[in-house]
């Protein structure tokens, strides 16, 4: 701990959200943890022994937010590179790339993210001659905005020796499966040590101006490599001010020596994006019927009931967390039977222990949400997908049809059900945003489906640390780790007990910590300063 972390600050003059003291407006931290909460009037007595002071102005302090599933360097090259979220139409996408091609003369591959052809009038993808005179016959990988496919120039496509002969290669159309992982691996491998420092920093800084302390950074050897990852954790460990990182490494464990190995990485998991299937976007997502726009097809299924469970097994007996990304409802059901059968080998008791982990789990059943509850499963899950994607003119209901895309992201019904909830955004398929993807869960486009600011709030911040093994953090009481975040933010109010959506309180008997008002025409909260076992990591400048 540095001499700066032994300090004791006092914070007072504004709104403390902390179950401690639903009305405290002033708190202390010393040595990297929270002291104290209370009222003002008590603040004096700690005010002469404070190394520092800070007058909260009237700002609302919270728990720092954990964003649950992050893949970092991608979003770091997302915010440094080529961005076509933005871009409304196909021919405005290839003029970005062609201005984005001639002010990168010095990269090897040119990089970029983004993409959405379902929103495009030409509802169409970039053909690889398009590309190719867009980037003047430069090397260039472009995946699609959910990351589960992407398409190619023909000079990215020279440097991948064979792909051709691998699944998921198209001719001239987006490339996915095998054929998507080794193009991508070519294109990472072109990053510079530099490159990807500069995107890191880039991440984490944004992570941080947005109030998040802590990412899950959800890597692997089919969407990173080892050199990435640990240079992650490394850069996030080596003093520099930003959020906390841990660490998930996808990669199958059949035995102890595969258990060690993911932790001389310095994963705290094999979990993540080990991926049991695809994504609804891409049509890669594993579904036990046909998809609604394309006829006899159900998806890719990457991982079957078997390995699963002999992933689970051999995680669970090294103490490791395993953890499976599932879209599709045949995905789910194929990780649910084989976490069954896992428990079934090494007991019910012992899986429940271990928090294994569900990325995504958008389609689930009522049948599938009783498992998780069963089975203690962790649903990680993005709450901004359903505000992309959802409501019946979105992509789910293209994908699906109207009735199934309803029951996609069933927060109510997990919560009802017991089952843990950990927010994040899958950055880059999905921004970091932290307040947005609160409101986004208060506000579900199918509304049996919202849940209370309150519940996604918390999901947001101590639902992240309880998917990592902790259960004394994520909150503002006495002893619990100084990461916290400072808001400039409208009236705070509390959600009526019986209405959790339609009608707010501001009655302050509710003994409730209040949080700011997410209506979808409220303004967001904007962040002031971060703080990360009790180190200052992000300071708002002067406006």
């Amino acid at each position: 701990m540095t001499e700066r972390e032994h300090r004791t600050v006092l914070l007072r003059g504004g709104d403390v959200h902390s179950p401690a003291d639903p009305f405290a407006t002033a708190m202390v931290v010393e040595r990297g943890h929270v002291a104290w909460v209370g009222s003002e009037g008590a603040a004096d007595a700690f005010a002469s022994g404070a190394d520092e002071v800070i007058d909260l102005e009237g700002a609302l302090v919270t728990p720092a937010f954990t964003d649950a599933h992050v893949h970092t360097t991608a979003t770091g090259l997302a915010l440094t590179g080529l961005d076509l979220s933005a871009a409304a139409t196909l021919g405005e996408a290839l003029a970005l790339v062609r201005r984005f091609a001639a002010t990168r003369t010095a990269d090897r591959v040119l990089l970029g993210h983004g993409w959405d052809a379902a929103r495009w009038p030409e509802g169409r993808p970039p053909t690889r001659a398009e590309l190719d005179e867009a980037t003047g016959g430069r090397p260039l990988y472009l995946p699609r905005v959910d990351v589960h496919s992407a398409v190619a120039t023909s000079a990215l496509l020279d440097l991948v020796p064979g792909v051709t002969d691998l699944p998921g290669h198209r001719a001239d159309g987006p490339l996915t499966g095998a054929a998507h992982h080794a193009v991508r691996a070519a294109a990472h491998a072109s990053i510079t040590p530099a490159q990807r420092t500069e995107a890191q920093r880039a991440a984490l800084g944004r992570a941080a101006s947005l109030g998040i302390g802590t990412v899950h950074e959800c890597a692997g050897p089919d969407i990173s490599d080892e050199a990435d990852f640990t240079a992650l954790l490394a850069l996030a460990a080596g003093g520099e001010p930003g959020p906390r990182v841990v660490g998930y490494w996808a990669e199958p464990v059949a035995g102890e020596e595969d258990a060690r190995r993911i932790r001389e990485l310095g994963a705290l998991g094999a979990a993540g994006d080990l991926f049991v299937d695809g994504s609804l976007g891409s049509h890669t997502a594993c579904l036990h019927e046909p998809y609604a726009d394309a006829p006899g097809a159900t998806g890719t299924a990457h991982l079957d009931t078997a390995a699963v469970a002999a992933h689970v097994t051999a995680c669970t007996r090294a103490g490791l967390q395993a953890g499976f990304h599932a879209i599709g409802d045949a995905a789910v059901s194929t990780v649910v039977d084989g976490v069954r059968a896992a428990a079934e080998t090494v007991g019910l008791h012992r899986i429940r222990a271990a928090r294994h982990r569900v990325e995504h789990a958008e389609m689930l059943t009522p049948e599938t949400v009783a498992a998780f509850a069963e089975l203690g499963l962790t649903a990680s899950v993005q709450p901004a997908f359903d505000a992309a994607w959802g409501g019946d003119d979105g992509m789910y209901a293209r994908r699906l049809g109207a009735d199934r895309a309803r029951t996609l992201n069933p927060y109510a019904a997990l919560l009802r059900a017991g089952v843990p909830l950990a927010f994040g955004s899958d950055s880059p398929v999905t921004p970091l945003d932290p307040w947005g993807t609160v409101r986004a869960a208060a506000f579900h486009r199918t509304p049996e489906h919202r849940v209370s600011v309150r519940a996604a709030f918390t999901a947001h911040t101590r639902g992240g640390w309880r998917a990592t093994g902790r259960d004394d953090a994520g909150v503002l009481v006495p002893g619990a780790p100084a990461d916290f975040a400072v808001w400039r933010t409208g009236d705070l109010v509390v959600q009526a007990p019986d209405d959790r959506v339609a009608r707010w309180s501001t009655d302050p008997r509710s003994g409730t910590p209040g949080l700011p008002d997410l209506g979808p025409d409220a303004p967001l909260p904007v962040c002031l300063r971060t703080v990360v076992g009790g180190r200052t990591v992000y300071v708002r400048p002067n406006e």
